[in-house]
């Protein structure tokens, strides 16, 4: 499974000129936890994420400082190209989604941008893994029984699911159509581990 299979797109963008209020305005209205910022190419440049957006913001309450200096702060900066983070932390679209999430994790964000070269493609969050980890096993098995029939026809394969493991029987003991097979049903989203056994295995 790779970031393209998880990613969500089209992506919702900002640029460097884009007002700080309609970044705010974007995040809170569709929920989300960061937006890209690109150039007119789509050529991606960097990120403004909640963090940024509310830094410094948010003005003191004069009720708290009476015996404190009152010297008026200055206005926050107005851009996005003023707060955002660059560069931003990106991942390939062709990054397998393990990498993807210790990327998010060991990095401590919520979200990366998902590129092809330079390009903006897509956009991967924790929430997009955890719902591809949640996905129905009926909805696996349809999809690895459709992989597998590319690759060894239709009724070859047997497929069962249970919370994402996998187990696979086929009707012939080959050693390299199991490592295909392997392969093939570790690339469906939702999948979390694979057992590819013979029939001639249960005879024994």
């Amino acid at each position: 499974m790779r970031a393209e299979d998880v990613m969500s797109t089209p992506v919702v963008t900002v640029r460097r000129d884009t007002p700080v209020k309609a970044a705010i305005g974007l995040v809170t209205s569709h929920g989300f936890t960061a937006l890209p910022v690109v150039e007119d190419d789509d050529r991606l440049v960097g990120i403004v994420t909640e963090a940024d957006l509310v830094r410094d913001r948010l003005i003191p309450d004069p009720r708290t400082l009476i015996w404190r200096d009152k010297t008026p702060a200055a206005p926050p900066p107005q851009t996005v190209g003023d707060v955002m983070t660059a560069p931003a932390t990106a991942v390939r679209r062709a990054a397998d989604a393990a990498e993807v999430a210790k990327v998010l994790l060991d990095a401590h964000i919520r979200c990366a941008p998902v590129v092809d070269g330079t390009r903006l493609v897509g956009i991967v969050s924790r929430r997009d893994l955890l719902t591809t980890l949640a996905r129905d096993d009926l909805a696996i098995v349809a999809d690895v029984r459709h992989v597998l029939a590319q690759y060894g026809g239709h009724g070859r394969w047997v497929v069962a699911v249970h919370d994402g493991v996998v187990t696979v029987l086929d009707d012939f003991d080959d050693h390299n159509d199991r490592h295909v097979a392997t392969v093939l049903a570790q690339s469906v989203p939702g999948v979390q581990a694979v057992t590819v056994t013979s029939r001639l295995d249960e005879k024994v």
